[in-house]
């Protein structure tokens, strides 16, 4: 890769990490059935929006709801540590493949859309917390087989990205459909500091840039798309895609800027959109602009 590095972005913000006592005194809830219905959901995006001074509502509150939607075994967990994966369901890659679709109309999933309806009925901004490739396969798969696979077999292993990001795709249409104005799409579990500079760009080439190209289409006057930092640093890495810096004229929140470029800007992703206390100090938003 002549003349090309995919920096990685740390992931450091002082937000809730998780739910926590501190947020959940006083809302007369039980874990971990507050996690499983769309009012309770609400409650406690509204509790983490005011605990942590934040601009958005967020949901859901963990990184396996689409992977529970297609089979995934879950540990529910309770107010301190939220839903994580249980234990895994398949041993092979092609698994993968014959997982059943997501259906939307059913099960946790449904739920965090109803919860991201009512709150936007009740006047707030929701931020849809969507997971990339990755981190769904974490939840599905033991991870030495996804790295065996990318080594051994890069074209089965893309068929299998390609699979997944199908559904999350169709998820992003529904957070829409039920009024989510920002979706976030990370997927951590595929960053620089894990798969290594070759494997990163690999993963660029044959998935990530064609897909979020894709995901392009959703942005429009009432959606945004916030990508994780990692992602943009790996796009930015290997040349699919540059900054396009737009003055704010003002110090801001991160947040609030991304509030102000709803409806002008198709991507964000200078910051975690979790690091709510996060401040563009020079006046400066930087939009992501794919190649």
């Amino acid at each position: 890769m002549e003349g090309k590095k995919i920096l990685d972005f740390k992931c450091t913000y002082d937000n809730s990490a998780g739910i926590g006592r501190s947020v959940t005194e006083g809302l007369g809830l039980t874990f971990p059935d507050a996690y499983l219905h769309a009012d309770t959901m609400v409650l406690l995006s509204r509790a983490l929006k005011e605990h942590d001074g934040g601009v958005f509502c967020e949901l859901p509150f963990c990184h396996t709801v689409e992977a529970e939607a297609m089979g995934g075994i879950i540990n529910m967990g309770n107010e301190i540590a939220g839903p994580r994966a249980k234990e895994y369901i398949c041993t092979k890659m092609e698994e993968i493949l014959e997982l059943p679709p997501i259906d939307f109309e059913t099960g946790r999933i449904h739920e965090v859309l109803l919860a991201c309806q009512k709150l936007r009925e009740e006047g707030e901004h929701v931020v849809m917390e969507v997971s990339g490739p990755f981190t769904i396969l974490n939840v599905l798969i033991d991870a030495k087989y996804v790295f065996k696979c990318l080594r051994k077999n890069p074209e089965l292993a893309m068929k299998v990205f390609w699979k997944l990001g199908e559904e999350v795709f169709l998820f992003m249409e529904e957070a829409k459909k039920y009024g989510a104005e920002f979706i976030s799409y990370a997927d951590s579990s595929g960053g620089v500091n894990i798969l290594g500079p070759k494997m990163a760009e690999q993963v660029v080439e044959g998935f990530t840039y064609e897909y979020l190209k894709k995901v392009e289409r959703l942005a429009d006057d009432h959606t945004m798309i916030l990508l994780c930092p990692k992602t943009t640093f790996a796009l930015l890495g290997t040349e699919k895609a540059v900054f396009r810096d737009i003055p704010l004229n003002e110090r801001m929140l991160y947040s609030e800027a991304c509030m102000k470029q709803l409806g002008k800007v198709k991507f964000g992703g200078m910051m975690c959109v979790k690091n709510v206390r996060y401040e563009i100090g020079n006046g400066v938003f930087k939009e992501v602009v794919l190649k």
